[in-house]
């Protein structure tokens, strides 16, 4: 450890005003809103570097259970880049996660970087950017805070790697979001998410049984956006029926990612992913 540097947990407040702000400066688009979630999810799971006290690097390594976990918000104030507190933050974060398999989203330009820590990139995300419709159109459809919590998480844990129940219950709850799912009899068959972000609004996840649910959905929830108000959908390019989902109502790509693991690609059913929840917490 380099004199003067400390690695410490971050507090929710931290979260929001450091990990937040930097990564929306990045570029990268967080929720409003996120900083709650993200640390329900995993509260010791969220790293900051301070040099003198300053804070200098950030990073999450969210542990979702034995088996899995998930890193993001690697960022570097520009101006301590290249001195080494990144690769710092980097290992105590890699200390914490241990043995499990680790997930990610890395930028294009970095994926070398990463395959020499261990990493391997599976496939590409694509951040798609379209325009609200501004018509309300829910028919068939239940707003998902009126969904049987118990059907929520039990369809979710069937598509996502873990079991994330603490996180979607702050996820769908929160004053400015909005989803909805759809039930065939009592068996969810898809639901969907959509929140404020500093640009547009994302929708996130997205998870269906199939592309007519999947459109449905997406249909309701970007009518709760206003005409040509933009908002964001990312999708794993191993679902091309996604990818025809986003092209038919003429959404462009403006954003890749590469969805690494540290182990191995978990035995999920990226098929019914039509939306990547975010690519902080996968």
């Amino acid at each position: 450890m380099k004199p003067g540097f400390i690695i410490r947990r971050m507090l929710e407040q931290e979260i929001a005003e450091i990990a937040i702000e930097w990564a929306a400066k990045e570029g990268w688009n967080p929720g409003l809103d996120d900083a709650a979630c993200f640390y329900a999810a995993d509260q010791q799971g969220f790293l900051i570097g301070e040099l003198d006290g300053q804070p200098v690097a950030v990073i999450s390594a969210v542990v979702y259970d034995n088996r899995f976990s998930f890193m993001g918000f690697y960022i570097v104030k520009p101006e301590f880049r290249g001195r080494g507190y990144g690769m710092q933050v980097w290992r105590a974060a890699l200390d914490y996660l241990g043995s499990r398999n680790i997930g990610g989203d890395g930028v294009l330009e970095r994926i070398k970087d990463y395959e020499t820590q261990g990493f391997r990139a599976y496939y590409k995300n694509r951040r798609y950017q379209g325009l609200g419709s501004g018509r309300a159109g829910s028919a068939g459809l239940i707003e998902i805070q009126k969904v049987d919590f118990e059907k929520l998480v039990s369809y979710d844990d069937a598509v996502f790697p873990a079991k994330r129940h603490q996180f979607l219950k702050c996820w769908i709850g929160r004053p400015q979001t909005k989803g909805y799912a759809l039930l065939n009899g009592e068996k969810l068959s898809g639901y969907g998410v959509i929140r404020p972000c500093y640009k547009g609004y994302k929708i996130g996840p997205l998870f269906a049984d199939n592309a007519e649910t999947a459109e449905k959905i997406f249909n309701a929830l970007r009518g709760e956006i206003l005409l040509n108000q933009e908002f964001f959908l990312d999708i794993p390019e191993t679902n091309p029926e996604a990818i025809n989902l986003a092209e038919k109502y003429g959404m462009k790509v403006v954003f890749e990612t590469a969805r690494i693991y540290s182990k191995f690609l978990p035995a999920t059913p990226l098929e019914k992913v039509y939306g990547v929840t975010s690519f902080e917490l996968g």
